[in-house]
């Protein structure tokens, strides 16, 4: 009889403690699924092992029908590629890596190249799990969408970078687009040629009919650069009437034909609203990276000093060298 009993009240503990366990797992279960941002998780080789949360149906579908398929079923090879490497690097470190991505539908299976403008843009938080999946290693990623925060950031950035007047690119930007731009002169020896452009009597332009005229011509250069320009250029209000432009994969003897170019524009441009008794003109250096150069610095100074020296020269000309 005690025997009975004391087996009784055993099966009794051992079934309290599976009704305890089992209801914890179903309270985690819905604490996971009631997350905002999706997490999955995910194994070396890519395949959805489990997917919670994503209920905040402004930004996610629901994702339990990736459960059993792998990443490169999903996503096309480049971009499988680049997210079975980030699984790979943080299975490796054992650290929790955040990494930030993008994705649309070019980047999906099966769907047109077609949709919105712009790419979802996503925070991956990635962490290496301590237990495997069929004799795997796995990852936890958590991904949330980031695209209002991207976007503000972009814009901040642009801000940050552009002349308020012209919409040009502003010193800031200039800086360090030549120190990017000689490093690959560096190590690629690809030519990368400088411009440093000037107008010429715009102080008297200005004292003769007012600001509002020199700023006009300002913003006639500035879209005569828009328009002369490949995408691949970049074009700066280096400060007051002064413009710099990167020109990559170009010599100095093209990047002077690009000036005389530039120059002819802008002569056949302002004389329509200059007239000649304030003529306004520009005064142009060009020179390119060297091997001697140590730095973009060095680059900068020479093209400066060959504006000064066509300024000297008589103003409306083009000094080059290299």
């Amino acid at each position: 009889m005690k025997t009975s009993g004391k087996r009784k009240r055993f099966h009794r503990f051992i079934t309290t403690l599976y009704m305890v366990f089992m209801m914890n797992i179903e309270q985690m279960r819905a604490v996971l699924d009631a997350l905002p941002d999706p997490a999955f998780i995910l194994s070396r080789s890519g395949g959805y092992i489990a997917v919670f949360g994503g209920r905040d149906s402004r930004y996610y579908h629901e994702g339990s029908s990736l459960i059993g398929k792998r990443i490169g079923d999903v996503l096309k090879a480049e971009k499988a590629a680049w997210f079975l490497k980030q699984i790979d690097v943080a299975l490796r470190s054992g650290d929790m890596m955040i990494v930030e991505y993008e994705l649309s539908n070019k980047d999906v299976q099966g769907l047109p190249e077609v949709g919105p403008e712009q790419p979802i843009w996503f925070e991956g938080r990635i962490q290496a799990l301590d237990f495997t999946v069929d004799d795997e290693p796995v990852v936890l990623w958590v991904a949330s969408n980031i695209s209002a925060r991207h976007q503000l950031e972009m814009t901040l950035r642009h801000l940050s970078d552009t002349d308020q007047l012209t919409g040009l690119f502003n010193r800031r930007k200039l800086e360090r687009e030549l120190a990017q731009q000689f490093s690959t002169f560096k190590r690629y020896h690809t030519p990368t040629s400088i411009l440093m452009l000037d107008l010429d009597n715009l102080k008297q332009l200005n004292d003769a009919k007012g600001h509002q005229t020199g700023d006009r011509v300002i913003l006639e250069m500035a879209n005569i650069c828009r328009e002369e320009l490949r995408e691949s250029d970049i074009a700066c209000r280096f400060g007051g009437d002064e413009f710099a432009i990167i020109l990559p994969s170009t010599d100095f003897q093209q990047a002077k034909a690009f000036a005389e170019r530039l120059n002819e524009t802008f002569n056949a441009h302002t004389a329509n609203f200059v007239g000649p008794d304030c003529p306004v003109t520009v005064s142009i250096g060009v020179t390119e990276f060297i091997d001697s150069d140590e730095s973009h610095e060095d680059a900068l100074r020479r093209v400066d000093t060959l504006l000064y020296d066509a300024k000297h020269q008589g103003k409306n000309r083009i000094v080059v060298t290299h």
